[in-house]
């Protein structure tokens, strides 16, 4: 989730085994609740009882939603549908069979912050709506497979990129993958497309997402009138994949795996 504006952090790096434990725990509870969104995200459910139930998990962890947190956003979580990219308020909204739905749960738990999201289809939907899905999570497991200390941060706007041109999409260009761990927004930021002119370096224990949009019309999103829904054309598709990784010694660990 990138907001316009935002003051970003400097980045933070994992050191020590306290930093470890923290990252990895807050991102298997964004995991979880997650999870536990998507099996109830069926046809008549509304928006808000989906928020509900993550405010719910969130509080019995001991956790707090980080974009209520940093940005008092008015909901715990991001729910957005359909033409809708990101920011999507949960209320009244009722989801229906052929819905494409995104869900982005960022928490903080104990001082350190994860963030995870992931569009996936309501109900059967169309061949095109799994395959945007599909598309992005693609994207973003090659451009995974890259990390690795010392190589170009392009690395993986390089391999997103490959697969957008490859399947025929549009990546959002104002829209980006962003550095998490004490606060939702930290350095580095990025938009997940090739960028030759990139000069900064993956480093062991840096910790980032990894949150690639592709869309089937123009590369990038407006925001409607409630303030924070981005979007695009109401017949245009968009699906976003996110992971919070960290780069390890040797190559990468998965913290919302």
């Amino acid at each position: 989730m990138l907001t316009p504006g935002t003051d970003w952090k400097a980045d933070v790096t994992v050191e020590t085994p306290e930093d470890f434990q923290g990252m990895r725990a807050a991102g298997a509870l964004v995991r979880r609740v997650f999870e536990q969104m998507k099996r109830a995200a069926v046809a008549g459910v509304s928006t808000a009882e989906l928020d509900a139930l993550a405010a719910a998990m969130l509080s019995d962890a001991g956790a707090v939603s980080a974009p209520k947190l940093f940005y008092d956003f008015p909901g715990h979580t991001c729910i957005s549908v359909n033409e809708h990219a990101a920011h999507g308020i949960p209320g009244h909204r009722r989801v229906k069979a052929g819905d494409m739905i995104n869900i982005d749960v960022s928490a903080e738990l104990d001082g350190y912050v994860a963030d995870m999201g992931e569009s996936f289809v309501v109900g059967g939907g169309r061949r095109a709506q799994h395959e945007i899905c599909a598309a992005v999570r693609e994207a973003v497991s090659d451009a995974i497979a890259q990390v690795k200390p010392g190589r170009s941060l392009n690395v993986l706007g390089k391999a997103a990129q490959r697969v957008a041109q490859r399947r025929g999409y549009q990546i959002i260009r104002n829209l980006g993958s962003h550095g998490v761990g004490r606060s939702i927004h930290e350095e580095p930021s990025y938009v997940p497309v090739d960028n030759p002119a990139e000069t900064r370096r993956l480093r062991q224990g840096m910790v980032f997402t990894i949150e690639p949009f592709f869309t089937t019309g123009v590369p990038w999103v407006e925001e409607l009138t409630d303030g924070w829904t981005l979007a695009v054309g109401k017949d245009q598709l968009v699906a976003q994949f996110e992971h919070t990784i960290m780069v390890t010694h040797d190559g990468v660990e998965i913290l919302t795996a």
